[in-house]
């Protein structure tokens, strides 16, 4: 019965996988992807794997709120802070500060889903990488690295293994960025676990020098500083 629970779990997020794929990365569909993973072992692996990490479970226990932005507040900041850049960057890309989906964080596995959707736009800014597609799987790879954040894991898995069958001109780039963020996944400290909310007053090379990020995307044809 577990099996078949099991199996019928991973065709509706194969099913989740595919919808993001025709919709272009529509922001409900990705939300509908990654809840799909709530209480699986996947997430439970992930939130283990947080829980190791330095200031992971005490983060985790206290339910430290998810990002709630005041874009007004935060441009107020000097230029050069993350208060400032993030704030900048959220309105430079016409962006809803909140798109993010509602979740109660009743749970381990909300808490960190809702934290992690959050706080997405600050690992931008932060990796240097920007939003368009290869940039996003640049940050998605992060993330999927550091902590194996299941949605993410299967998104990087899936453009990867779709451009190399029927985009192969593409790629290169989408590799190369993929590979790039899972480089700074492994020798930098965790974004996740960043009180980002703490030092909106640091300027980004303070907070990049915080996370010992030695290889910022920010000069690549997929990093952020042509777009801010």
């Amino acid at each position: 019965m577990n099996r078949l629970r099991g199996s019928f779990q991973v065709l509706k997020q194969l099913g989740k996988l595919i919808a993001v794929g025709k919709s272009s990365g529509n922001l409900k569909k990705i939300a509908d992807l990654v809840d799909s993973f709530l209480d699986t072992p996947e997430m439970n692996a992930c939130i283990t794997r947080f829980r190791e990490l330095p200031g992971g479970s005490e983060m985790m226990d206290e339910r430290y709120p998810p990002l709630q932005p005041d874009l007004d507040s935060l441009a107020q900041y000097p230029a050069g802070s993350l208060g400032h850049g993030y704030a900048a960057l959220i309105r430079k890309l016409n962006y809803d500060p909140e798109f993010f989906r509602p979740r109660l964080i009743d749970t381990e596995g909300r808490w960190l889903t809702q934290r992690i959707a959050t706080t997405h736009d600050i690992h931008h800014l932060i990796s240097g990488f920007n939003t368009e597609r290869e940039g996003e799987n640049g940050v998605l790879a992060i993330t999927a690295s550091q902590i194996g954040f299941p949605a993410y894991v299967c998104l990087n898995q899936a453009v990867q293994t779709s451009n190399f069958r029927f985009r192969l001109k593409s790629y290169p780039a989408i590799s190369k960025a993929i590979n790039h963020g899972i480089t700074i996944g492994f020798t930098s400290k965790a974004f996740c676990t960043a009180r980002w909310e703490e030092h909106w007053d640091w300027s980004i090379e303070q907070w990049r020098h915080h996370l010992q990020i030695q290889y910022p995307a920010d000069h690549c044809s997929y990093g952020l500083n042509p777009i801010l």
